[in-house]
């Protein structure tokens, strides 16, 4: 069976440790996720770069955009991604009530969150092809055209990554192992009881 390195800056291939020392720095550590995808310099700099387009130019608000990748990391399964997104969920202040609805897939208390997540998770499960209706809901809910394209990015952003991460058996960090923090995706909790 194939397996992956989960690469430091020390043993990265040569051609990933300039964006793996940026990582570092912005992180304070070089997240498993980034040493896995240091396996291929495009891999990395592609999810890195589309992390940041979200984080520097998106017009949805930090909460909603965490909302988003939320969406997508459950949808996906992606225990590594929604363990994270947890940790940045509540670094910027989401509601621990809208944080339980999206690791648990129950409705947000909040409409405008909710209709974000359904129109998000629309979009990943019909790979784009959402009806008309669909959209015109996500608008009638406040928001824009460009944020119907906004979501994309964020499920391409989080597809890299998930993707990633079920490939290579990415190893969780340790703050995962926190139950306010980790997740078992669905398909694992017969596994883990």
């Amino acid at each position: 069976m194939t397996t992956f390195t989960s690469y430091t800056l020390d043993n990265a291939p040569a051609a990933s440790r300039a964006k793996l020392a940026e990582v570092a720095q912005a992180w304070g550590f070089v997240p498993r996720l980034h040493g896995n995808l240091a396996e291929s310099p495009l891999a990395l700099i592609a999810y890195d770069t589309l992390f940041g387009l979200v984080a520097a130019h998106a017009t949805l608000t930090p909460i909603e955009q965490q909302v988003a990748y939320q969406a997508v990391n459950v949808l996906h399964e992606c225990e590594y991604c929604t363990a994270g997104h947890t940790y940045l969920s509540r670094a910027v202040k989401m509601d621990e009530a809208a944080i339980a609805a999206l690791r648990n897939r129950t409705p947000i208390p909040d409409p405008k969150l909710q209709a974000l997540r359904v129109f998000t998770e629309a979009v990943v499960r019909e790979r784009g092809g959402v009806d008309g209706a669909a959209v015109d809901a996500f608008i009638a809910a406040g928001f824009s055209k460009a944020q119907v394209l906004e979501v994309v990015t964020i499920a391409a952003t989080k597809t890299l990554s998930n993707y990633t991460n079920h490939l290579t058996k990415t190893p969780k960090e340790d703050f995962m192992a926190d139950p306010a923090h980790g997740w078992v995706a669905p398909r694992n909790r017969a596994l883990a009881g």
